[in-house]
């Protein structure tokens, strides 16, 4: 669900980059509100998602694709022997761990994007077959990349949270704020 992200200060590009990534994280992170770590297991569809997948998921992208800008290698590398692990919880990962792993690596982000020199830098993109060979992309793109990622997967994490309990964005965000 969209909720007002504040106008950024004249001219504070990175910093209105960066609240609407915040924006999107803040959809899926909502969508885990109340939920027990069963509920935040649970793929309520055909689907393999749940919310805590979901979770998992944004964080190892949100994590690698900075990782790549830092020109380090990802925390977590998927392959086609771990990708089926990408997408659920596995054995003692949490909820809340995940969240706090997130929280870190949302912290990283805001810090390298506001410390580094211009949006206009670029970083190679890794040699995967979809992307072009000796390609590089913007810490703009980047910015845009994730606010992408997480919106897509927050519409995801809505129908999931809607289909375990019924409670919809709307409802999350008055839950969110105490209402």
């Amino acid at each position: 669900m969209v909720t007002h992200v504040p106008a950024e200060a004249t001219g504070d590009e990175r910093g209105a980059l960066l609240a609407f990534v915040e924006e999107q994280r803040g959809g899926i992170r909502r969508a885990l509100l109340g939920l027990t770590e069963e509920q935040a297991r649970t793929r309520p569809s055909a689907s393999e998602l749940s919310l805590g997948g979901l979770l998992k998921h944004v964080a190892e992208v949100e994590q690698g694709w900075l990782a790549r800008a830092k020109q380090e290698p990802p925390a977590v590398v998927r392959d086609e022997s771990n990708w089926h692990e990408t997408f659920r919880l596995v054995g003692d990962e949490t909820v809340a761990a995940q969240l706090a792993y997130w929280e870190g690596v949302a912290a990283e982000t805001e810090k390298f994007i506001r410390s580094a020199p211009s949006l206009d830098d670029t970083f190679p993109l890794p040699p995967d077959p979809w992307f072009p060979p000796e390609g590089r992309v913007s810490l703009r793109w980047l910015c845009l990349h994730l606010i992408r990622e997480f919106a897509r997967h927050a519409g995801h994490a809505d129908i999931i949270r809607e289909s375990l309990d019924g409670k919809t964005a709307f409802e999350l965000v008055a839950l969110e704020q105490g209402r």
